[in-house]
């Protein structure tokens, strides 16, 4: 059992389910953050025809159950993700959660999808409250650092923005994501004591584990880790990935036979994704998208109760038959990107 958070509000929060969940200091920003995060990539058009209401009654129960972290973008539905978080946070105390959004990552069309000129950067920051409702955010993340033309403009511009505007109450902590691990290295090592805390996705996954061997180095600078995507964008679960995916056909089929062996059992591979997931030490939060209270319950049930008997062997067979060495889809979206740039110039 642990102790009530800073962020408990009676009234708001089962006191019993705060009691349960695990919470963890977020790195050097002091932040003590549940163990399952709320990511809000799902409260948009990417992953399909959103349920408006039942994403805001899943947010509350959320909050209710003691999840008091929630991770956005302006990518995510170009600010729509956003607006309907605000309107889930209407009704809840700002004191009841902490709330990181982004920069950086705005449009759809690949040409114009990135920008981090610090003009931008605040624009986005402004319309972010104002979307959310709220008048500041605890953690201010550079978006997907690995798509800058390099780390310069990180972090001679867009991080001086960010520190405005943490010096103007803004923001509380400023962090970096992004797919490319050695990236969010290479500029930790640049601009050392300035990122409170990174964000990796799609990295501590059945498919994949190269987060465990850098969890020393952000401990070693006391950076706060957050972990994100479970379910690999989508490929860890029996519905499979959106078209956008940006891994390669042999990988999509490779998951998509996974999930054919989980229907069979009538198993979600998205229970056994999230199990794996949360195994991994040194991360303060793990970062899950969803959008209905129905996987909410299943991701919290993975978290609290485990896999039953069946679950386990299933996932030991996987194991053994199916995720058998790392697979990833580094540099695919990179490539793809720096040629649309390139075209269009």
């Amino acid at each position: 059992m642990s102790s009530l958070p800073a962020t408990f509000v009676k009234g708001i929060h089962d006191e019993e389910l705060c009691k349960s969940m695990e919470y963890r200091t977020l790195g050097r920003t002091g932040l003590r953050v549940s163990k399952v995060a709320i990511g809000t990539a799902t409260l948009s058009d990417l992953y399909g025809d959103l349920n408006v209401d039942e994403a805001i009654k899943m947010t509350h129960k959320a909050i209710k159950s003691g999840i008091n972290y929630i991770d956005t973008a302006p990518y995510y539905g170009q600010g729509r993700a956003e607006e309907i978080l605000g309107m889930a946070l209407k009704d809840v105390p700002r004191k009841a959660y902490y709330i990181a959004t982004k920069v950086a990552r705005y449009e759809k069309d690949l040409v114009t999808r990135f920008d981090f000129s610090a003009k931008r950067t605040r624009e986005s920051v402004e319309k972010s409250l104002k979307l959310l409702g709220i008048d500041y955010v605890d953690v201010i993340q550079i978006h997907d650092i690995d798509f800058a033309e390099n780390l310069d403009i990180i972090v001679n511009e867009c991080l001086p923005e960010l520190e405005k505007i943490v010096k103007e109450g803004k923001a509380r902590f400023i962090g970096i994501t992004g797919y490319t691990l050695a990236v969010l290295k290479e500029c930790i090592l640049r601009a050392p004591g300035r990122i409170d805390v990174i964000l990796s996705y799609s990295r501590h996954t059945l498919l994949d584990d190269t987060l465990k061997s850098y969890v020393k180095f952000f401990q070693d600078h006391n950076i706060g880790i957050v972990c994100a995507s479970a379910h690999a964008l989508g490929l860890l679960t029996n519905t499979g990935p959106q078209p956008w995916h940006p891994c390669n056909e042999e990988l999509k089929a490779l998951c998509q036979k996974a999930a054919d062996i989980c229907k069979k059992s009538n198993i979600e591979l998205g229970k056994l994704a999230m199990y794996h997931f949360m195994q991994l030490d040194g991360a303060s939060t793990f970062v899950v998208g969803m959008e209905t209270r129905k996987l909410l319950d299943i991701n919290l049930e993975a978290y609290y109760n485990g896999l039953t008997l069946k679950e386990q062997e299933v996932l030991k067979l996987l194991r053994e038959t199916i995720f058998t060495k790392r697979y990833n889809w580094d540099g695919i979206e990179l490539e793809e990107y720096r040629t649309a740039v390139a075209k269009a110039k």
